[in-house]
């Protein structure tokens, strides 16, 4: 009776312990479909840090040994001290280890005639910067706490990855697929950059996800068109998915904004901070040969170079599920890089949304998006995310984190309305659903000397042409790709061609909305106007017919304004400038501006209607 008194008593406690034990045991904690903050993750001191190596596939600094990407990893001290396997949050970068300094010449001269070739400009070095064992700290507060490792890793030839920065290249995909092989087991990584002491990801559940801003959020797009597997979902935030999209605009030389003079080679140098020693054979091999060759500064067409650096091109194998975020006024990487490829992964059904907001680059989705996203492509959870609105649009007056739910982008209600210019462009002529019976031919005069701004508010200008609607007596709703036909004859070979849109009267107040004035804009070279990959000198007074798409669009035009097209040549933010004087004669009987308005053209006509 006493043996089985105390036998009963050694179960109760080995119970209560089992009980006690596996309650103490911190796992990822789930609610309303979401991880949550667990405190036992979130205490910084406790966290496990360290670096490695992984070895790729690809030799790209010429020292006939496979490249080595330079990683890091932050992640709970659970998943040693419980054997705990979580799933990974993973962010590379070229700019980790510092970038070069904007120093005179780094940037191409624009003060150059079209179709010349422009003065040599300055290389500059990158001094790095970092210390082992931490890359970044980036991320780490937002999701080591929900239950999540983070990994860091610097692109070739940046920091102490091995191997040359190609901007674009194949290194840049295979590079982070390496690393989610290493994360998923099929890769191996190494305590030093030249040593054999393997390490394992012996933490990793196999399931990854990506995120990033701007080039960092290109690199998750990149990883993910390779079809690697584990790479479950990523979430690229105003990624430049194709550099010739980035550097030119339908066969048009043009800088990307806040960069008047950026081309390819100019982001070479200015994230090439990896071995000093290795530099010399990276700047020939790339930079001055490849990127010399197959850029083209003088008739800005597609070609192969281009296209191997265009991400769309390389989608098929591509099955990570995809929230694209983007800036409508993002003037830097424009809003077509990501509508581009969430067009296209919808077409491959893929799982796809796409948020955007109103204002310029960078701007991640709202937490609870990026919470959910992550939520159930990582850890499986079934919170419905596949199922919500396809398309999230932050609203003018709203605040980023809250944006409007819309079955899908472009808004599907939305359908193109033509619009006519009529005469007196140089003033201020009439912008009609209608034609007019007669229809003149305008001419301007180019001059690089007054900006889009001074010219969009100008009352006349022999600088530029305007049209505008009458004024809205209702809100009109733009969503997805305005479209314009020029027929337009120039007085020289070669001549830039701007378009904005705008929002007139002009908001000149210094607190001024960005959606007060530019609605969306375009440029390209007539001089393509029969394709991207094919370019001929314009005869001079002799008229050239081309359609294209000017940057994609959410908005809602206030009852009150009006709608104006602007046509101009130089545009001295973003395009090559030559000397003024040349003059571009618009053929207003074939010009041709479309719309996407929701609710068509019915709407449109019910919103020009008089008061």
């Amino acid at each position: 009776m006493k043996t089985s008194f105390k036998l009963l008593l050694c179960l109760l406690f080995l119970f209560s312990y089992t009980v006690s034990y596996s309650q103490e045991k911190a796992v990822p904690v789930f609610e309303n479909g979401e991880a949550q903050i667990v405190p036992e993750f979130s205490k910084p001191e406790s966290w496990i840090r360290h670096d490695l190596w992984v070895e790729t596939e690809f030799d790209t600094d010429g020292d006939n040994n496979p490249d080595r990407m330079h990683v890091s990893v932050t992640r709970p001290p659970q998943t040693d001290s419980e054997d705990l396997k979580l799933p990974v949050i993973y962010v590379s970068s070229p700019y980790f280890a510092g970038v070069a300094r904007n120093e005179d010449g780094l940037f191409w001269d624009v003060k150059h005639e079209l179709g010349e070739a422009a003065k040599a400009r300055t290389h500059v070095e990158v001094k790095r910067i970092g210390e082992r064992p931490i890359i970044s700290n980036s991320h780490i507060l937002k999701w080591v706490p929900r239950g999540y490792i983070v990994v860091h890793s610097s692109s070739p030839g940046t920091g102490l990855s091995d191997g040359s920065p190609t901007v674009g290249g194949d290194n840049e995909s295979l590079a982070p697929k390496a690393v989610i092989d290493w994360l998923c087991g099929r890769a191996k990584g190494y305590t030093e950059r030249d040593g054999n002491e393997e390490v394992k990801a012996y933490w990793s559940t196999g399931k990854v996800g990506m995120t990033g801003t701007s080039y960092n959020g290109t690199i998750p797009l990149a990883a993910a068109t390779t079809g690697v597997e584990g790479l479950e979902a990523i979430i690229p935030i105003a990624p430049n998915t194709s550099y010739y999209h980035y550097y030119r605009s339908n066969g048009l030389v043009r800088s990307p904004g806040g960069y008047l003079g950026e081309d390819i080679d100019v982001l070479y140098d200015f994230i090439h901070s990896g071995d000093e020693s290795k530099r010399a054979y990276s700047n020939e091999v790339v930079r001055d040969t490849e990127m010399k060759n197959g850029m083209d500064r003088i008739t800005g067409d597609y070609n192969d170079f281009w296209a191997g650096r265009d991400y769309i091109n390389d989608m098929k194998p591509m099955k990570a599920a995809l929230l694209m975020s983007h800036g409508f006024n993002d003037w830097n990487v424009m809003p077509e890089h990501s509508y581009r490829i969430y067009e296209q992964a919808v077409k491959q059904g893929i799982p796809s949304q796409i948020y955007y907001h109103q204002n310029g680059h960078g701007g991640p989705p709202p937490m609870t998006m990026m919470n959910r996203w992550f939520t159930h492509y990582l850890f499986g959870i079934d919170n419905g995310v596949e199922n919500d609105a396809k398309a999230w649009i932050v609203r003018e007056n709203d605040a980023p984190e809250n944006p409007t739910a819309y079955k899908d982008y472009p808004n599907p209600e939305a359908s193109l309305v033509s619009l006519h210019p009529h005469s007196e462009g140089l003033k201020t002529g009439k912008l009609a659903i209608g034609k007019s019976k007669k229809q003149d031919k305008e001419t301007l005069v180019d001059d690089y000397n007054f900006s889009g701004i001074d010219l969009a508010q100008a009352e006349s200008s022999n600088n530029r042409l305007l049209y505008v609607t009458s004024t809205l007596s209702k809100d009109i709703h733009l969503s997805g790709t305005a479209k314009i036909t020029v027929n337009i004859a120039s007085s020289k070979p070669a001549a830039n061609l701007s378009v904005w849109l705008v929002s007139l009267p002009w908001n000149g107040d210094k607190n001024a909305k960005i959606t007060d004035n530019i609605i969306t804009r375009g440029w390209a070279d007539l001089q393509n106007y029969k394709s991207l990959t094919e370019s001929e000198p314009l005869e001079p007074g002799k008229f050239y017919s081309m359609t294209f798409d000017l940057q994609p669009d959410d908005q809602i035009i206030p009852k009150g304004q009006q709608i104006g097209l602007m046509i101009f040549s130089s545009d001295n933010q973003y395009t090559i400038l030559p000397n003024p004087g040349t003059e571009l004669t618009l053929d207003l009987e074939n010009t041709t501006l479309s719309l996407p308005v929701v609710g068509g053209e019915k709407a449109l006509e019910i919103a020009l209607k008089a008061h």
